[in-house]
């Protein structure tokens, strides 16, 4: 584990800013013309925004899912992702309790399969897709980057994501998953809804970042830890933790932008 002093976050791990043009898509609906039909909400909610490069070929993508507890949030480009020479995506997902698990993970699938099947059309390479976001959004990116089933579905193997970043993701069950079947939410479970359930030798490199222990919500750090240390434990060479000191779980996420970006940068390099 790695922690982070809030004075040096941004220095370290800084990025040029990218003088280049960037267009911006919104509302792209990433399920079929049959599944929008078939389903209201679906048709409303499972939506993307697309912020792309111009001119430019072979540029990483991240998928970032928001956060909300499963039961609130909207799509969004975080700004500090923004003219850094990457895409970024913004994925609207079902939220409970009009749906319940796995509705929203199916969702956060479908979103990150879309984006392997056309990233290519605007000029991204397939082969630098990150899937990330914050609290609620790094439990759906932990979730479909471990758990191979849901993308197995559109024919993608998980493995080809180039890296997975929750930031402040519940490693255990989510809560509302669990509120969901009526569990207290300080009920710890790993269960199939648990991205610890996942844990395995081959993923794709995992960052986790995570606030201070003393600030974060429910133990998440300490899941967060757990979950890194069985990942190196079942033999992945490629899990990277974390603690952001001072940094509260709302606070965490804008000194994580820094290291998400770094995360890019070094695994483009081992790319080329």
């Amino acid at each position: 584990m790695l922690r982070i002093l809030t004075c040096l976050t941004l220095t370290l791990f800084s990025l040029n800013v990218f003088s280049q043009n960037y267009n911006t898509v919104n509302n792209i609906h990433y399920y079929d013309e049959k599944t929008n039909r078939s389903d209201v909400y679906i048709n409303e909610r499972c939506v993307l925004d697309l912020y792309v490069p111009k001119d430019v070929k072979n540029f990483p993508t991240v998928i970032w899912f928001h956060g909300g507890g499963l039961t609130g949030g909207q799509k969004e480009i975080p700004e500090a992702l923004k003219n850094k020479g990457i895409a970024v995506i913004g994925v609207n997902y079902r939220l409970s309790p009009k749906v319940n698990a796995p509705k929203y993970i199916e969702d956060a699938a479908a979103a990150t399969a879309w984006a392997f099947k056309n990233i290519k059309k605007y000029g991204g390479s397939e082969d630098l897709i990150f899937i990330s976001g914050h609290s609620a959004g790094g439990y759906l990116a932990a979730m479909v980057g471990l758990n191979k089933s849901y993308l197995n579905i559109y024919g993608i193997d998980a493995d080809k994501l180039a890296g997975i970043i929750p930031f402040s993701g519940q490693m255990i069950s989510h809560f509302t998953a669990r509120k969901e079947k009526g569990i207290d939410e300080l009920d710890a479970r790993i269960d199939d809804f648990a991205p610890l359930h996942f844990i395995r030798a081959d993923a794709p490199p995992l960052l986790l970042i995570a606030g201070d222990r003393e600030k974060e919500l429910f133990g998440r750090y300490e899941e967060n830890a757990y979950m890194a240390r069985m990942m190196k434990l079942k033999g992945h060479k490629q899990t990277t933790l974390y603690e952001l000191d001072g940094f509260d779980h709302g606070g965490m996420a804008q000194p994580a932008f820094p290291l998400l970006l770094n995360e890019i940068k070094r695994v483009e390099k081992l790319k080329k």
